[in-house]
Order: structure tokens, then sequence, then C-alpha cells
């Protein structure tokens, strides 16, 4: 409640901050009730409602950063022209909107299936890169309406098997299902995005996934079947939580 007082109504308690404390009681999460939530060096709007952003997320956006400097230093050469990534699945656009940040020549289109958030998306883009309109924000089921080629993308798509029944009921209840949960095993889509990408990848191009760890083995077999190397990493918590897929 004290960051809620702080960040909402600077420090000053009224009305409206003890309804928003009501709906806290509830077991709405904070970040919805504040409006928006930090990620590395972003402030998401969550308008609409999308997926929360989560600290395991930001830890694999760092990696990849990091990971596209140096591709960007050894590989691309500073001739090359602007770096092409996809953040697929975009929800609030966190993921795309973190990497236009600090990749500066790049141009970041985001993928999403939610009509009502390509305005969530937009609104974030102003916030956070208000002189910058090279980005696209593109409404699709997956790859269905993305064209072009690209040397990066990166997803954070619905995993969650519901058979493992961890996902706390304050997630259940508040965030969007269609966010959350990947049908059988939490792999439908994690399937038809690992398939379709390598029609979407530049020639030695990446696919970034967050997943669970239960799915590392699926993920790798299905890596190969396409052409993909790939390594599975631990996140800050020592989980598994996101794989590097590698165009050969």
């Amino acid at each position: 409640m004290e960051w809620l007082l702080k960040e909402k109504y600077n420090g000053k308690k009224s009305e409206a901050f003890f309804t928003d404390c009501k709906r806290l009681a509830l077991g709405e999460p904070l970040a919805y009730v504040i409006g928006w939530t930090p990620f590395l060096n972003c402030k998401i709007w969550l308008d609409n409602h999308p997926l929360i952003p989560r600290l395991e997320t930001e830890f694999w956006i760092e990696e990849l950063i990091k990971t596209i400097h140096g591709s960007r230093t050894i590989s691309l050469g500073i001739e090359s022209g602007p770096l092409k990534i996809l953040d697929l699945c975009a929800g609030s656009g966190c993921i795309g909107i973190a990497l236009a940040m600090e990749i500066t020549a790049s141009q970041v289109d985001f993928g999403e299936i939610d009509q009502k958030l390509l305005p969530t998306i937009s609104k974030n883009l102003a916030e956070n890169l208000p002189e910058d309109n090279k980005h696209q924000v593109i409404h699709t089921n997956l790859f269905s309406g993305i064209t072009g080629k690209y040397d990066f993308i990166a997803c954070n798509p619905p995993y969650i098997d519901e058979n493992l029944d961890r996902t706390d009921q304050s997630v259940k209840d508040h965030e969007p299902f269609i966010a959350l949960f990947g049908g059988s095993q939490g792999m439908e889509l994690i399937t038809k995005i690992i398939l379709q990408s390598p029609l979407h990848l530049a020639d030695g191009g990446q696919l970034w996934l967050e997943h669970e760890p239960e799915q590392e083995k699926l993920i790798k077999e299905l890596a190969d079947e396409v052409g993909f190397t790939c390594q599975s990493f631990k996140d800050q918590f020592k989980v598994i939580r996101y794989s590097s897929l590698v165009l050969q």
C-alpha cells in the first residue's frame, strides 16, 4: 500500500486511495491498481490489463540485449542496416520496447492477437520512445500477419500447463487467460512458434523463448527438427526459464 500511495497518489490519502486499497484486499494485482509497472529502464502502462511483466522476463531480456550487442559488434558490423526485431505475443509491448530502448539501431515490430492491447502497445511506445516512429504494431495470430524476416524474435508466449496447478489464484482471477495458458503441456503455441519461425528469420537469426522448465526437452526436440541449435538457461532464481534457438 505504501507503493500505491507514493506512485499513484503522491503520498496523499484520498477516497480514491481507500477504494484502491479495497481492490488490493480483494486480490487485484498492485500493478493493475497503480496502472503501470517498471520493466528494465521503461515505464509500462497496463491499460486493458495485459500480462503483467515479470522479473524473470527482465532477466532474459537483459541477456538478449548483451547477445545482440555482441552479434552487432562481431558479426553484423557497423555498416549493416538496422537490426530487425519481432516481439511476438507482445502483450504490453514491454519486451520490444526494452529492446528498442537499448538497441537504438533497430526496427522493432510488435505482434499481438488481442486487438484491445494494440493501443496499449502504442501508448507504451509513445511513453518510452516519443521521438521514434519506425516501429510497427501488428494485429496478428502468431505469424499470420507477419511478413519479412527478422534478425531476432523475442517471445513470451502463453506456456503455462494448467495440469501443473502452481499458478497463484490472483493471477488466474485477474490476468488474461489467453496470455497465460498454453494448452496441452503448455506447448501448443510454443510448438507452432518453433515450427513456423524459420520462415521469418534471416540466416543465422535467433528465436528467444520463455517457457516452463518441464518444457526444455520438448523444445530441444522441436528445435532439432527444424534446423535450430538450442540452448536453455536458468533465470535469476536458478530455474530453467528460457531458450535461445539459432537458425543454422
